[in-house]
């Protein structure tokens, strides 16, 4: 589905990714793992047509999306989480909603789209009027998902979506991730929480410096606490 082929990708002067492979199948959720400063976010923002200087191949169900803006890539069925949320002051839940769908296709309603996003999130619901940066911050989480869904994307990117949550809207998230995967939304997450991302993920990857190290099963790098130290150990 999404085929990272020699990716290279720079901050400036510095050189960051170092001819990074990895493959996305259809319908899993791939755990991308590894240190901080490993390179996972820059992959992510390569996919996305967030980094200015690339090089190599990014395929998205077969076309090539090197050199196309971020926008062209969203309306193809990417949708990317930031770690930061990137929740707007000032809006409400409602909204922020809306802003997922300034790109989505003509097909796809608003009003239908809010009803159903609330059906699958009822801490929103609950909340599409409230000014969203007042909500907790599993909430604004949450909400950041919500609008990365609402376009009916093929394929989310999901950054450090467990990072400062309470673990009770951990697990919620978790169920809510399973959930899309049987709906046949394919997930790539990042992670430092790296037993919680095993547990969820089907397959997983292993980034350093900048490079695939690693790659394997999550059940069987569950297992390999021996890589796990080497490579994830914070």
């Amino acid at each position: 589905m999404l085929e990272i082929d020699r990716l290279d990708a720079w901050y400036g002067p510095s050189h960051v990714l170092h001819g990074l492979s990895l493959e996305v199948r259809q319908g899993e959720i791939l755990a991308l793992v590894g240190r901080n400063g490993a390179g996972k976010t820059t992959t992510m923002k390569a996919v996305m047509g967030l980094i200015p200087r690339v090089a190599g191949h990014v395929r998205f169900l077969g076309e090539e999306l090197l050199g196309r803006p971020a926008h062209a890539r969203f309306s193809r069925g990417l949708a990317y989480v930031p770690e930061d949320r990137r929740i707007v002051p000032g809006l409400t839940v409602r909204e922020n909603l809306k802003l997922g769908l300034l790109q989505a296709p003509a097909s796809i309603k608003e009003k239908s789209a809010i009803a159903e996003i609330a059906e699958t999130f009822p801490r929103l619901a609950e909340r599409l009027d409230q000014v969203a940066v007042t909500m907790s911050g599993g909430e604004q989480q949450m909400l950041a998902i919500a609008r990365a869904m609402i376009a009916g994307p093929k394929l989310i990117l999901l950054d450090e979506p467990s990072e400062g949550i309470m673990p009770v809207l951990v697990e919620e998230m978790g169920r809510l991730f399973v959930s899309l995967r049987a709906r046949g939304v394919t997930l790539l997450l990042v992670e430092q929480n790296v037993e919680w991302a095993l547990n969820l993920a089907d397959r997983a990857v292993i980034i350093d410096q900048g490079a695939v190290v690693h790659e394997s099963s999550a059940a069987a790098l569950r297992a390999d606490t021996e890589i796990q130290d080497r490579y994830c150990a914070v």
